[in-house]
This record gives C-alpha cells, sequence and structure tokens, in this order.
C-alpha cells in the first residue's frame, strides 16, 4: 500500500480565463510536513483551495488516500478528513470559542467530542482560559490558535493550514510552529502547510516545495531549501538565517 497520502498531478487552476496554476506536480507523504512557500500572489493559496474543491483544477488530478478527488464538491471532500485552517482565520466572531470548536467537530466523532475539546485545550492553554468568550474578541495570535483547533475537531487525516503565521508576532509565530510540531511528531498528524514565513516553514518541514507564478519551481528537504542560494536570496536574506 501506497504512503503517499495526497498527489497533485499535472493540475490547471482558471480564474475566468487567468490560469493561476500551470501543471502543478506535488506528494505529501503520511506522518510528513510539507511546505509550500514563495512569494505573495505565487498561487500557493490557490493550490490549497483546489484540494478542498473550490476552484476546482480544470486539468489533471488530485488523489488523496488513494482515492481521485478532483471532480468531488468542497463538502464531500472534507468527510474524506480534510481539514483546513484557512488564511485570514475566518473563525465565527460572534460565537464562543467552545462553540467554534463545536462546529469544527465531525459529526461521524461526536463521540469523542470531549476529548478532543481536552486534547486542543493542551495544545493551546490560552484557548482554554478563553472558552467561554466570543472569537471575535480574541487576539490575531488567539484567533489562529482557534482556526487550527476547529480544523482539529474533524480529526482530519490531512491537516491543510494556510499563511498561519501572517500578521502575527514572532513570539506566537513560535507557539503556533510548536504546536504544529507537537501534533506531528506526537500525533502523527500530516500537515500541508503555506506559508510566506520561508525560514520558520523550512525549519519545521521534512520537505518543500517552492512556486513562483502558479508553478513549482524546486523541490527538496527543508534542510536543503534553507541552505540553497537561490532559496537564500528570494525568501531568507534579509530575515532570519
Amino acid at each position: 500500500m501506497s504512503d503517499t497520502l495526497l498527489s497533485v498531478q499535472g493540475v490547471e487552476t482558471y480564474y475566468g480565463n487567468i490560469r493561476a496554476l500551470a501543471g502543478v506536480n506535488v506528494e505529501v507523504k503520511k506522518g510528513e510536513i510539507v511546505s509550500l512557500i514563495g512569494a505573495n500572489g505565487a498561487g500557493k493559496s490557490t493550490l490549497m483551495m483546489t484540494v478542498c474543491g473550490s476552484p476546482q483544477a480544470r486539468t489533471g488530478s488530485i488523489i488523496f488516500d488513494g482515492e481521485d478527488i478532483t471532480r468531488l464538491p468542497t463538502h464531500l471532500i472534507a468527510r474524506r478528513r480534510i481539514a483546513q485552517s484557512p488564511e485570514g482565520r475566518r473563525i465565527f466572531p460572534r460565537m464562543t470559542v467552545y462553540e467554534n470548536l463545536q462546529m469544527g467537530a465531525s459529526l461521524d466523532n461526536l463521540k469523542y467530542f470531549n476529548e478532543d475539546v481536552e486534547k486542543i485545550f493542551t495544545l493551546f492553554p490560552r484557548l482554554k482560559e478563553r472558552q467561554s468568550q466570543r472569537g471575535g474578541t480574541l487576539s490575531g495570535g488567539e484567533q489562529q490558535m482557534l482556526s487550527i483547533g476547529r480544523a482539529l475537531m474533524a480529526r482530519p487525516k490531512l491537516l491543510l493550514l494556510d499563511e498561519p503565521s501572517l500578521g502575527l508576532a514572532p513570539l506566537i509565530i513560535k507557539q503556533i510552529f510548536d504546536a504544529i510540531k507537537v501534533l506531528n511528531e506526537e500525533q502523527g498528524l500530516t500537515v500541508f502547510l503555506v506559508e510566506q514565513n520561508a525560514f520558520a516553514a523550512l525549519k519545521l518541514s521534512h520537505r518543500a516545495y517552492v512556486m513562483v507564478n502558479g508553478q513549482v519551481t524546486m523541490s527538496g528537504s527543508g534542510k536543503e531549501l534553507l541552505a540553497n542560494p537561490e532559496v537564500r536570496a528570494a525568501y531568507l536574506e534579509g530575515g532570519r538565517h
């Protein structure tokens, strides 16, 4: 049996007549953290949304856990246990932290609900303190924790994280990335991460891809890409080394 969980093969995605992805090939194996780095507007978020079925790929295929999901609608893709923490967090601002977590829970796994909530409160103690507070009153970092927590409530086989560090302070970014590492190492969760913070993403990832103008231009282990002169010049110079 293949250890590949997600395979994106020759995918092209369009917005109207504008091609946003041009023949993208990406693979995520079970138990890996794989990141996709690139400049703003490179097509990273489009790839993640295409995996989730909105927009759908015009050509190519997306295979998840051995099943072709290319033409499935978004709600059926989610039922395959792919969960997304989208860019911009998109929590329910009028609902409490606890209610947001309830919204993320899979109807198939309600018997695990209390256990799953406790796991998320252990991972993000700040959410436990804020559980009766409305989502819209949380800080940016707390909202990001809540967005990830809500995605985890679906007990995903694959967690898609879109720009989890965007707009956050360095200390909060470290907390978020430490939590991703714990989820991967202790719970074996497979993570596909889209991230502009190339240093943090590559340091965390087993493997990574570089995207430029809707195409994957480079791939390798996180360490290889961190050391690559082209990657350093484009994404790491002026940042941390």
